[in-house]
């Protein structure tokens, strides 16, 4: 029997707003989260903007003890707030700690790109290399393994099902979705928390601004800064924030009175193997169309059901290869294309924690009834100006919307694509 998989809770904390009612507002307002930053000029950066959630460590205090925040760097920080905002709008209680619960059904898959950089960085080298070891401190390596992530998420919510962290790009917070999932179709839990996070460590975009792919043109106004699907892109902004869904096996959700956002239908990952075009830093548009089409088959539906596609598109060289991708995984010519938009467009590039911000973004979509608009592109790319019909730029009351795709390509040439059905009974 494969399990009916639905989204009951989500927390988000994004560079244009924390928790489900603010993000929506900026979503629908086109409200860009990409700010100037200072640090980045003092550094010498070319690119001196990005997109970090403001008023984080407020938010940390309210909702954690000074004891639980001494091990918690900001990357677990976002996984965390966005975990407790997901379960308890999924109407559930966080636990006490001297409690001796376990909640065996539930777990959580999260995962960053790049990780604890800024503690490493900060911390544990400074302090090696001045043979200052013995004073680093206990909670170090619970924060900068790959896991603990997850594990801190795990204790906060006494979670007794599986928990790990993963890493695989730009695609890492979809793909844990689509994981999630995958334990709840098989009957092996009933409840995941799956998303992404990624801190705003200048040791973490460093890479990137060396390789000259973030955008350089734009220091002297951060909210045009982030261009997809535009002419003038060039290159993306660094991001930073995390996002949370809960999944849930449908019956349970139904025995329990839940309230439904969204169902997710099916996805697929894979690989484009570094050929064919693919590589370290570029998709095999092979892969990319493998990917969309299986998804399509897993979730039962056909191209033409979708409705919406919620897309990549970084506002590098690679957003009109994307769109003519989707068009040749589709079946769909310009005239019959369906809508795609690009949050990144109002947020930049959140790495790892990407996917699962723009998961929450397309579930609100189809519980809402619109489409976000994707700013800074009204001169669309001249290879994909004959899909300019369906790129919104301004917010579209769209009730009809059912089925919208959401897709992530990563370094290393991985793929994912997950598809979303808005939920009706």
């Amino acid at each position: 029997m494969k399990h009916r998989v639905v989204i009951t809770g989500m927390g988000v904390v994004a560079p244009n707003g924390h928790g489900l009612q603010e993000f929506e507002a900026a979503l629908r307002e086109g409200r860009s989260g990409i700010r100037f930053i200072q640090e980045l000029k003092d550094l010498n950066f070319a690119c001196q903007v990005g997109g970090v959630p403001q008023g984080v460590e407020a938010i940390r205090e309210r909702y954690f003890l000074p004891e639980q925040l001494v091990s918690m760097n900001e990357n677990i920080g976002y996984a965390a707030i966005s975990a407790v905002d997901a379960w308890k709008d999924a109407g559930f209680t966080v636990p006490p700690f001297d409690s001796d619960e376990v909640d065996w059904d539930s777990g959580i898959i999260v995962g960053s790109g790049i990780g604890g950089m800024d503690t490493i960085a900060n911390i544990v080298v400074p302090m090696v290399t001045s043979g200052k070891v013995k004073r680093m401190g206990s909670s170090i390596v619970e924060q900068v393994m790959n896991s603990g992530t997850s594990a801190r998420v795990g204790g906060l919510l006494a979670l007794g099902n599986q928990v790990t962290s993963n890493s695989s790009a730009c695609s890492t917070g979809n793909e844990a979705i689509f994981e999630g999932m995958m334990r709840i179709r098989l009957g092996l839990a009933k409840r995941m928390l799956a998303g992404g996070c990624e801190g705003s460590s200048p040791f973490i975009w460093a890479g990137f601004d060396a390789m000259k792919v973030l955008a350089r043109k734009y220091n002297d106004c951060p909210e045009e800064a982030s261009r997809p699907l535009s002419g003038s892109a060039a290159g993306f902004i660094p991001g930073a924030g995390g996002a949370l869904l809960l999944l849930e096996d449908l019956e349970t959700a139904q025995a329990r009175g839940a309230r439904i956002y969204a169902e997710l239908l099916g996805g697929n990952v894979n690989c484009g193997g570094h050929r064919m075009g693919g590589s370290m830093t570029a998709p095999n548009p092979e892969g990319v169309k493998r990917c969309v089409r299986s998804a399509i088959a897993d979730a039962g539906i056909s191209s033409m059901d979708v409705d919406a596609i919620n897309g990549h598109l970084t506002a590098t060289f690679a957003d009109p290869y994307e769109v003519r991708n989707w068009a040749g995984a589709l079946d769909r010519e310009p005239d019959n294309f369906p809508y795609i938009n690009s949050t990144k467009s109002m947020i930049g590039h959140c790495l790892g924690a990407a996917g699962a911000v723009e998961c929450v973004a397309v579930v609100l979509q189809l519980h809402k009834g619109f489409l976000h608009p994707s700013v800074n592109c009204t001169d669309v790319h001249p290879e994909i100006e004959s899909f300019s019909k369906s790129i919104p730029h301004q917010a579209l009351e769209c009730p009809d919307v059912k089925i919208i795709a959401k897709a992530g390509f990563g370094f290393g040439d991985v793929n994912s694509c997950l598809i979303f059905k808005k939920w009706e009974e």
